[in-house]
């Protein structure tokens, strides 16, 4: 299925101010300086030390993440010093890999996103020696954790199937590259949590493994998470893309179906439209499953509607299924007629801010060809240009709970992503690097 035309969706003067603030953003983030600095700062600044974790080999807070940046810029600046950074970050990041005794297969800090970089970088041409190396160290891996899914006989971490760290997020990376063939064993794992079976889904998280006594004790039989990064969308994404692109396996447009009916009937809507929980408990047996009576969370690529309602396109696509995809967009113009308190998103960054809602909506654009997507990623431009800070390290703060600004310098939570976003928007240079996000 052919896709449209990427193109900007900015005015004239937009585009300007967003191609300005992006490239004085990438020049700082790619000045080992500026990164020494934020790294700096943001370590006196946040409320959650153990969240800072800079590891050069990976893609969410690593040099392979600036790496992936410095790639988009080159995409749209040949020959303006872009692929020679990109190549150090690369280059620092793979060193940093090989000092690892071991690394994970998983995308966010592990081979699929320095294999993803890497591949990113390629071209098509470049860097052979390393992504074969990289595809054979991550070939067992993830097959190892395909076969795990299909036969695991009880609920596990959702670290095991969802983006961030488990097999949704690696086959992402497989469906770029795959020269082992292993992604139809990674579908068919997803493919069994799928399952029709008594009692709560395969997918269900158990309390034991939530690893957060306050999440233990909200969920006290477990939960069922909502989100694209973390939940049940990440397999559906991945499942129908798959589909679409004619790597199926058996069972998987039934489960596409399955999991896309289960989000349907697991909303909760609020006064405004169409919107998602963060995560479904899993109720004691006898008692009545009621999502309607559990608060919407935000507005987000992690969680909340954006991310549900970009999982949920894919799977209309996939079984041509016109009326998914109309509820797909019903639930981002949901998303819009609710102010901007409401969306709580008030980072400008990628994972739970306002550039991943961005990215998405600029999808969405090109997709449906909808002016609303488009007027809606203008003012999403204009959030972004107001938290401009040229006085912070890299001109973008994180906003953590509490309205605590940090200065991170990774791709996920940092500045770096909100240039890439901001390219994106002003650019006709398609942002092939957001199937990183599963959002392409």
């Amino acid at each position: 299925m052919s896709a449209p035309a990427w193109r900007p969706v900015l005015d004239s003067d937009r585009r300007a101010d967003a191609v300005a603030v992006a490239r004085d953003v990438a020049a700082r983030a790619s000045d080992p300086a500026c990164i020494a600095a934020a790294l700096a700062a943001a370590g006196g600044q946040t409320r959650y030390p153990e969240s800072l974790r800079w590891e050069a080999y990976g893609i969410a807070q690593g040099d392979a993440g600036l790496a992936l940046m410095c790639a988009s810029l080159e995409a749209w600046l040949p020959g303006q010093g872009w692929d020679e950074l990109a190549h150090g970050f690369l280059t620092a990041g793979v060193r940093a890999a090989e000092r690892q005794p071991r690394l994970s297969p998983g995308l966010f800090g592990g081979l699929s996103g320095l294999a993803f970089a890497a591949s990113a970088l390629s071209g098509g041409t470049r860097y052979g020696r390393l992504l074969a190396s990289l595809d054979g160290a991550l070939a067992p891996g993830a097959a190892a954790l395909g076969e795990g899914l299909r036969l695991g006989s009880g609920p596990g971490p959702m670290s095991d199937f969802d983006v961030i760290s488990g097999a949704s997020g690696i086959g992402a990376y497989l469906l770029r590259r795959d020269p082992y063939e292993v992604l139809p064993q990674v579908l068919t794992g997803l493919v069994s949590l799928a399952e029709q079976r008594d009692g709560p889904p395969r997918w269900m998280t158990p309390p034991d493994l939530l690893g957060d006594p306050s999440m233990t004790r909200q969920f006290p039989s477990g939960n069922l998470n909502c989100g694209l990064a973390h939940g049940i969308p990440g397999p559906l994404a991945l499942l129908a893309l798959s589909l679409r692109v004619g790597v199926e396996v058996p069972g998987q447009a039934d489960a596409v179906r399955r999991l896309a009916d289960w989000l349907l009937g697991h909303r909760a809507d609020d006064q405004w439209g169409v919107n998602w929980p963060a995560a479904i408990p899993v109720t004691p047996p006898g008692a009545q499953d009621d999502p309607g009576q559990l608060p919407p969370t935000r507005s987000a690529w992690c969680y909340g509607s954006p991310g549900v309602a970009r999982a949920l396109w894919f799977a209309g696509e996939a079984l041509d299924d016109q009326g998914l995809c109309e509820f797909a967009v019903e639930a981002m113009h949901a998303v819009f007629r609710r102010p901007i308190p409401e969306r709580r998103i008030e980072s400008p960054t990628y994972c739970h801010g306002i550039a991943g809602l961005l990215q998405i909506v600029l999808r969405f654009a090109i997709d449906t060809g909808l002016p609303t997507f488009s007027d809606a990623a203008a003012d999403l431009v204009d959030e972004l240009l107001a938290a401009y800070e040229p006085d912070r390290p890299l001109a973008f703060a994180s906003i953590e709970p509490g309205s605590n600004p940090v200065d991170r310098a990774g791709l996920l939570d940092g500045a770096p992503g909100v240039a890439m976003a901001l390219l994106a928007a002003a650019t006709d240079i398609e942002p092939t690097w957001d199937r990183l996000f599963l959002l392409s």
